[in-house]
């Protein structure tokens, strides 16, 4: 004789849990990889309900949705604790699943209304100071090499160059035409995101590596290609891609001995947070950086300052006397 298997004893959390998964698969259309997270999100959440004899949502008081997400910070039964992205994540899960549930006439009130996410730490732009600036960009040779420097070493110094010293995004940089350049005025015109264009000053140290690029490199490169006017060419004369972009910074980092893998690799950003940060160690007024950087907002500069901000603390806490006491 076999034992029949124990009833579900919340049949009703568990439809409306699939509920929701349908709306988001088919009316929000949500990828597969986040479905899947909401499933997992929302099974430990049930896992929780059922544990403290909750049988459906309307019962749901908010100290309760509280206490979850709050255990899955710490960890439980376990289960590991969650980073503070998981732990968004999951609270958007439940919130939603609240929202839904409220929307669909499930339930009269929603108990997760006030719950919100745990901040998740600032990450601070990652900024080379100057030396390392400089080692990365004389890894690809000097630009006035005795008896000419090979046109694709021409180009990468140039490369990079332009990023240090305008601030580009690497779409800036790759996008870039000719006749975008105005190197007797040491200007340039970056064409940035949502057809924001910018007018910025581009600094001898770049207009030199451009002018020897675009006199003694490019001309040779651009044989062999099509006739685009973009000024970075690959060697196939084409427009030079973000993934090759990328292949150079990488190359030169790995030369001049600074990371190209992991969290700490020099990517075409590092230059653009080099670039912002530099300039308000050199005393910029953070609205100057914000035109030059083309952000819409002083507020997405204004974290450029944490970072000189977290400098003066280091050197502040390794050269005076009393700083740790």
């Amino acid at each position: 004789m076999t034992a029949e298997a124990e009833p579900d004893p919340a049949p009703a959390l568990r439809r409306a849990v699939r509920g929701y998964l349908d709306h988001l698969a088919v009316e929000r259309g949500l990828a597969a990889n986040t479905l899947a997270s909401y499933r997992r999100d929302l099974a430990h959440y049930l896992d929780t309900l059922a544990s403290i004899g909750v049988t459906d949502l309307a019962s749901v008081a908010p100290g309760q949705v509280e206490a979850h997400l709050a255990r899955l910070r710490v960890g439980n039964e376990g289960r590991r604790p969650l980073a503070a992205s998981s732990a968004a994540r999951a609270v958007s899960a439940v919130r939603g699943l609240h929202r839904f549930a409220l929307r669909e006439g499930l339930t009269g009130a929603d108990p997760s209304r006030d719950v919100r996410p745990p901040a998740p730490p600032r990450r601070l732009p990652r900024a080379l100071p100057v030396d390392d600036v400089i080692r990365l960009l004389e890894a690809v040779g000097p630009v006035s090499a005795a008896g000419g420097q090979a046109p694709l070493g021409l180009r990468d110094r140039a490369l990079l160059e332009f990023l240090y010293g305008t601030g580009a995004r690497i779409s800036e940089a790759v996008g870039a035409a000719v006749d975008d350049l105005d190197l007797d005025a040491g200007a340039v015109l970056l064409r940035g995101k949502g057809g924001r264009n910018r007018l910025v000053p581009i600094g001898g140290y770049a207009v030199a590596a451009l002018h020897a690029y675009l006199v003694r490199a490019r001309p040779g490169l651009a044989a062999a290609g099509g006739g685009t006017p973009r000024v970075f060419l690959n060697s196939r004369g084409g427009p030079l891609s973000r993934q090759g972009a990328w292949t150079i910074l990488r190359n030169a980092a790995r030369r001049a001995g600074l990371s190209d893998v992991g969290p700490q690799a020099v990517s075409p950003h590092t230059l653009r947070h080099s670039y912002a940060t530099h300039l308000l160690d050199g005393g910029a007024d953070v609205r100057v950086v914000q035109e030059l950087l083309g952000h819409a907002s002083v507020t997405t500069t204004q974290v450029y300052t944490l970072v000189t901000v977290e400098r003066l603390r280091e050197v502040y806490a390794t050269a005076h006397p009393r700083a740790l006491g």
